[in-house]
């Protein structure tokens, strides 16, 4: 395994593990992550929230598969769509917080979402 498919294998899991555990907080306790951000619960909020949880899911079992692709325009794609989602929901966040919806705890997230996608840039830019 050359060095480019390392870093994306490690990353690639990392981002897996990730999204497997907002996975599991925004399905059973979301109360939790929105209590960070300084935003109320209910059921609708509720409802939203393991909704949203299955796309964590999905999106961390297609890391997790994809850990060993080498580059390829398949690979490409999903690393250019999941920053791109990355980099809207990290512009949101900074909207929300900046409306007033939600607190400083926010920007954990943000910084999050932000380094993920330079870290995915970063990674996807680097020549075999």
């Amino acid at each position: 395994m050359n060095t480019v498919s390392l870093r994306f294998h490690r990353l690639s899991i990392l981002t897996a593990l990730l999204f497997f555990v907002l996975a599991a907080v925004w399905m059973f306790i979301p109360e939790k992550a929105l209590a960070g951000w300084g935003v109320g619960f209910n059921d609708a909020v509720g409802l939203v929230s393991r909704r949203a949880a299955a796309m964590y899911a999905g999106i961390g079992v297609m890391f997790w598969l994809v850990r060993n692709a080498p580059q390829s325009a398949g690979r490409y794609a999903l690393v250019s769509g999941f920053v791109t989602a990355c980099l809207i929901i990290a512009c949101l966040g900074i909207y929300e917080l900046a409306s007033g919806h939600a607190n400083a705890g926010i920007l954990i997230a943000v910084c999050i979402e932000i380094i993920l996608s330079v870290a995915f840039i970063a990674v996807s830019r680097i020549k075999q």
